[in-house]
């Protein structure tokens, strides 16, 4: 069975984001991922990690002006400088959470511009973040993600994804492979799973319904198909990264929301377990 990961931004949204460590391992989540650290402490967040015996999996770098509407700084010239203090913010989070990888947001395409126009600073970018994770044996990933979410943002597709993976060049760059976003821009998810997992360049998943964004087994997906092919490959090709859960729980707010909506999950692990 994969390994699964809670996105505590999304789900528990009833509770303060510090109590949902211990709801997410209490729903049996053994690691945990999120948008954002950079509110607390490392100290803080790495108690609530030890004290529910989770691992800390995935979070993105600073992406600049979020509240501002910004998603990321990667393909932006002219704000290198951020870019670069971003991503060493993000490595000293990382090694005090002993967390394996860091998600760099692409950004979105500025106004007037094409992706041809700004892929020269995206590529650059991220060969010096990546240079710069290896010093401190992190990887960082690359995330396609569809336009009618973030309209405009720079990266929509998994081979344009793979293809910058192969320009940067180096061995600790890979995608982060939502497959929320992939059935919206692309489908035809099974078959990506077989081409890309192999690689050994997919560094993480994440799962949602389509088009809600709901639980995994609200909407046009198979996810329970999909796991079976992610067993399959994993099991051929020794893929052994993990699940992150990042979407919304289809109950809201509601106290237990989140958890009751696990149906999903309990059946996943029912499948592992026979």
């Amino acid at each position: 069975m994969p390994q699964f990961a809670a996105n505590l931004s999304m789900l528990y949204p009833e509770l303060d984001f510090l109590d949902r460590f211990e709801a997410a391992a209490r729903d049996g989540f053994r690691a945990v991922e999120y948008l954002f650290p950079y509110a607390y402490e490392p100290g803080e967040l790495k108690a609530r990690l030890a004290a529910n015996g989770l691992q800390q999996v995935l979070f993105n770098a600073p992406p600049g002006d979020w509240d501002g509407g910004e998603r990321g700084l990667a393909c932006l010239s002219g704000r290198e400088a951020e870019f670069r203090e971003g991503v060493k913010k993000a490595i000293d989070y990382a090694v005090a959470l002993d967390c394996p990888r860091i998600h760099l947001m692409a950004g979105l395409l500025p106004a007037g511009k094409e992706r041809e126009d700004v892929q020269p600073t995206y590529i650059a970018n991220l060969q010096w973040a990546a240079a710069e994770a290896a010093k401190a044996e992190r990887d960082v990933l690359i995330e396609p993600i569809n336009t009618r979410d973030i309209p405009r943002f720079f990266l929509n597709r998994q081979d344009h994804a793979h293809e910058i993976v192969a320009a940067v060049g180096t061995p600790n760059i890979k995608v982060q492979m939502d497959l929320y976003h992939c059935q919206i821009v692309e489908g035809d998810v099974a078959m990506k799973i077989r081409k890309y997992l192999p690689t050994g360049k997919v560094g993480h998943i994440q799962i949602a319904g389509v088009p809600q964004r709901f639980e995994p087994d609200l909407g046009e997906l198979n996810h329970d198909y999909l796991f079976e092919v992610i067993d399959e490959v994993s099991a051929a090709s020794n893929w052994q990264g993990w699940i992150g859960c990042e979407y919304r729980p289809a109950r809201g707010a509601v106290k237990n929301g989140s958890s009751e909506g696990l149906g999903w999950l309990r059946r996943a692990q029912g499948r592992s377990a026979r």
